[in-house]
């Protein structure tokens, strides 16, 4: 499993994510971003001296993905009108520090895992490159449309502030930047296929890759009902939302929650 490097790599995520102590909502935004990024440098930094070319791009878009991610939300907390409205009365004042530190554990342990089949990659020794140079331009491609997304929705609500993002990449889906976001971790676990070995290496991307799949959806499905209580006496809204797929484009999945909710 190369607990004896591995570890490295669970500091490095932990370090990271323990920006979520000065705001508990922290550990699963910016620190989720920072958790990747600081993921990928440790594993660029071990396995210096065996760095071929596909490892350092697989490592460059999990740094890319993570440090763009972590200054977005960083910028939209310190900017965006719309986010400040949505967030008025969410408090971590009472959140008691046992579940701090477990939240932390439990956050820093996922983004390892996430992370795992670039590490695996080197510490096996794998040299094919068809397979994960597939995986890794998948993850980019997911990375950019999530970005892409995330410009759009925030050009869009600098014009109207109280409409939902309708053009663009949300065109052809309601949530593109969490399908970007599924992209991006599709990519490294595909990146992985041909270098897992023994059933806890793959366990341990199943897992990670099934559990953002959950978060995606989950947070879907509460952005829809948010959205649903707010504009939800808006015809144009309730038009956009039957017509549109809500998370993966030109898959006819209109709606997480039934209607009426």
């Amino acid at each position: 499993m190369g607990w004896n490097l591995l570890w490295i790599v669970f500091a490095a995520c932990l370090a990271a994510c323990s920006i979520g102590f000065k705001k508990f909502v922290w550990f699963m935004s910016i620190g989720y971003g920072l958790g990747v990024a600081a993921g990928g440098a440790a594993i660029l930094c071990i396995f210096f001296s065996k760095l071929q070319w596909l490892n350092v791009f697989q490592c460059a878009v999990l740094l890319f993905y993570g440090i763009r991610l972590a200054y977005f939300l960083w910028s939209r907390e310190r900017r965006s009108k719309a986010y400040m409205e949505a967030m008025k009365g969410v408090s971590d004042s009472t959140v008691p520090m046992p579940v701090m530190v477990c939240m932390w554990i439990f956050m820093g342990a996922l983004y390892t895992m996430q992370v795992s089949p670039v590490f695996y990659r080197l510490y096996n020794g794998s040299t094919d490159v068809t397979v994960p140079l597939i995986g890794a331009l998948i993850s980019l491609a997911g990375a950019v449309i999530e970005a892409m997304a995330d410009q759009q929705k925030s050009e869009q609500k600098k014009v109207h502030p109280d409409k939902v993002a309708t053009e663009g990449l949300f065109r052809i889906c309601r949530c593109p930047n969490y399908f970007g976001e599924l992209l991006m971790w599709l990519g490294v676990f595909v990146g992985g296929l041909t270098t897992y070995r023994g059933i806890g290496q793959i366990l341990m991307a199943v897992i990670s890759f099934i559990a953002i799949c959950i978060i995606m959806f989950n947070g879907a499905q509460r952005l829809e009902k948010r959205q649903k209580e707010r504009y939800g006496n808006d015809p144009e809204f309730n038009h956009y939302c039957d017509t549109t797929p809500i998370i993966i484009p030109f898959i006819p999945l209109y709606h997480l929650n039934r209607k009426g909710e």
